[in-house]
């Protein structure tokens, strides 16, 4: 047995629902065992609910259809969810009639009455058991027979379950918000009528060395915990920045509860809208117009320092271009060569920046990490998330991730434009602003910054199985061809020219 969980009451019986729905996945059968009237429908109909965060979703029994489909094309559901009662079976061999196994090709299964049919259900399964023991306490049992399949799944939702019941959210349900890039995820907690948003972001165990002896994710900084979260998030908070309030913390786990800044978006029908951006620009001028301290504090008094954004991330950065998106491309790998002078004129265009205006630099300022407020004033009308890889670099670098927003098409008219609003507010606060510098860095950075996505979305196809990132590559490509116009970028312009593939993706 892998867990027991008791069900003394009706919403105990939903919360259950809610945590094994929050960690399944497409290819899963849940399979509930339960005398008749044990609760086994009632929860699956929880279940469901959940997935499709629909709470008056009607969720009939399938006692007499013997299968129900919910389908992302109808409930914007992540995958499909097929319900089934074996319960009517004549024979174990009608399972093939009513189309189990291709369901689980695309999506979940969850079946009643598994032991109508035992020898049909995946060896990877997990049996939900609902015993009503002789003084009507309804307990729940979870076993498989490979248990590693869902321990560590299971251990997780249950210890969020915990988390949220230590900070008066129990009883709270639950509802996926988003997953992203990353081995983060997001869920609504729901409490009263109140709001808030759970970030699930377990520390992230290094990976296997990759240069002098560190893994990647140390030499490009990234954040292995939500310390730097945190620390980044109060720091711009206090200054009156709208980065999410934080109302419970749990750093050793991994857990936040915070403030849900809404879905307010800054672009529509994926195309940046203009007043927005503007907006988005002025947060830029007000923070870039600030001196910031190389660390920011946390609650418990200790710091965190944000790294420098040396050479070495600069440049390992950058060579994912030759490492993933070259082979995605041609089907081979850039040759010795090519990647050694790719990397030399990329180390002489990275000793250009020595001289840059620094700062702290979030790093993914883009549309899909910015909120629109329209009740807020201000630069306080664009909402802050995704922060936790912030360093302190060049300045330009933020400037480039909303000008160049890699998602969605900035085109070159408003991009010029962002810029200007960027350097007249900035000339504003400073008359001494060097703008010929800041277009100089902001060459060099967004070509940086195109260069290593092109490597990222490559590497989320091939890799890791995530296809939809290679609709960007075009306009990636557009952008770097922009940024390779400047004249501090000649040479190398002249390598792309002959050694880039202009693939569609």
């Amino acid at each position: 047995m892998l867990f027991e969980r008791p069900l003394a009451t009706e919403d105990a019986t939903r919360m259950l629902a809610e945590d094994i729905a929050a960690v399944l996945r497409l290819g899963d059968t849940l399979a509930l065992q339960g005398d008749l009237g044990a609760g086994k429908t009632t929860f699956a109909r929880y279940l469901i609910q959940s997935l499709a965060d629909n709470s008056d979703l009607d969720v009939p029994s399938p006692t007499f259809t013997l299968a129900q489909a919910y389908l992302p094309e109808d409930l914007g559901l992540r995958y499909a969810v097929h319900h089934f009662d074996f319960y009517r079976l004549e024979t174990p061999d009608d399972v093939d009639e009513i189309g189990f196994d291709a369901a689980l090709e695309d999506g979940a299964a969850l079946v009643e009455w598994p032991q109508r049919a035992p020898d049909a259900i995946p060896a990877d399964a997990l049996w939900l058991s609902i015993v009503l023991s002789e003084g009507g306490q309804r307990t729940a049992t979870l076993h498989s027979n490979f248990p590693e399949h869902w321990r560590g799944r299971l251990e997780r939702t249950f210890a969020i379950r915990q988390f949220l019941n230590e900070n008066h959210c129990g009883s709270a349900r639950r509802r996926h918000l988003t997953g992203d890039a990353s081995t983060r995820a997001y869920e609504r907690i729901w409490q009263n009528g109140e709001c808030q948003v759970l970030m699930n972001a377990p520390a992230v165990p290094d990976g296997p060395p990759v240069r002098n002896g560190l893994p990647y994710s140390q030499i490009a900084h990234l954040a292995e915990s939500v310390r730097p979260f945190v620390a980044i998030g109060m720091s711009l908070k206090t200054y009156g920045f709208s980065a999410p309030r934080f109302s419970a913390v749990d750093i050793e786990q991994g857990l936040l509860l915070l403030e849900d800044l809404g879905n307010g978006k800054v672009v529509a029908d994926d195309a940046p809208i203009g007043e927005r951006y503007e907006v988005a620009i002025d947060v830029l001028v007000a923070m870039h117009g600030r001196d910031w301290p190389d660390r920011a504090e946390l609650p418990d008094g200790s710091s965190h320092r944000l790294p420098l954004y040396d050479e070495s991330a600069y440049l390992i950065e950058t060579e994912l271009y030759c490492d993933w998106y070259v082979p995605h491309i041609t089907g081979e790998t850039a040759s010795p060569a090519a990647k050694s002078e790719f990397v030399r004129l990329w180390r002489r265009l990275i000793e250009n920046l020595d001289d840059s205006e620094d700062g702290w630099v979030l790093r993914d300022f883009h549309s899909p990490n910015l909120i629109w407020l329209p009740e807020r004033d201000g630069i306080e009308r664009i909402g802050l998330i995704d922060f936790q890889d912030a360093l302190y670099g060049p300045l330009a670098y933020d400037v480039a991730s909303l000008c160049q927003d890699a998602r969605v098409t900035v085109t070159a008219e408003l991009e010029t434009h962002l810029i200007a609003r960027y350097c007249a507010g900035r000339r504003a606060d400073n008359p001494n602003f060097d703008e010929d510098r800041f277009r100089r860095d902001y060459a060099i950075l967004a070509a940086q910054r195109a260069t290593k996505i092109l490597g990222i979305f490559a590497r989320l196809n091939d890799r890791d199985g995530k296809p939809n990132y290679l609709r960007h590559i075009p306009r990636l490509h557009a952008y770097l061809d922009r940024c390779l116009g400047h004249a501090a970028l000649s040479d190398i312009r002249s390598w792309y020219e002959m050694n880039a593939p202009e693939g569609k993706g």
